[in-house]
């Protein structure tokens, strides 16, 4: 019951943010979601697929957490109840972070600016590694095969999104300066070490 209780408060706080700040850019007169929009080929199937997964899994993770389904022993579950408030933090500090540059999907249409700053300067994808490190912990805490191959799956395309669609963008919009970017933060976490040789 305490797995319940937890797991469902930290998806409670997660979307919760997530919503929050679609309506309060809204309110602003800021469309965020951009999914699909002026993208043909891999591009626009990478983000369907990456939203009709995200809206796909939350209700079975639900479902499991409703049926109590799990695997593992309560220590272990207490490492996903780790891991997936972890999520929930990154995942509202780059939403906090991004202020009115967040966007769901990539805009072609909107001049965004690069953040680089407070959680930005460690991990360059913090949002994405919010969400990866919650449905892991809510996997962990709630195991079984169908979860799993749903989170895996999720995970996978949050992933092609970064490397197929977000870097490109990023790199065509801001060029050098994102460049010089990647060069010094990792993709999910970590400040790279330079090489002055």
């Amino acid at each position: 019951m305490v797995f319940r209780i937890i797991s469902l408060l930290i998806m409670a706080m997660f979307y919760g943010c997530y919503f929050a700040k679609i309506i309060m850019l809204r309110k602003e007169g800021i469309r965020t979601d951009h999914i699909g929009e002026n993208k043909s080929g891999i591009v626009k199937l990478i983000e369907v697929s990456m939203i009709i997964s995200a809206c796909i899994l939350p209700v079975i993770q639900i479902i499991c957490i409703i049926m109590g389904t799990s695997a593992f022993h309560w220590s272990v579950r207490t490492v996903g109840a780790l891991i997936a408030f972890m999520g929930m933090t990154v995942f509202v500090l780059s939403v906090i972070t991004m202020k009115n540059n967040w966007r769901v999907g990539v805009s072609t249409s909107e001049k965004t600016e690069l953040v680089t700053k407070g959680i930005y300067s460690i991990s360059r994808n913090p949002a994405f590694l919010g969400f990866d490190l919650m449905h892991i912990g809510v996997l962990i805490m709630f195991y079984n095969i169908p979860l799993f191959v749903l989170t895996a799956f999720s995970v996978f395309l949050l992933h092609m999104q970064i490397v197929n669609v977000e870097e490109d963008h990023l790199t065509a919009v801001f060029g050098k300066e994102y460049v010089e970017y990647k060069k010094s933060v990792c993709r999910y976490l970590g400040r790279k070490i330079k090489n002055d040789k």
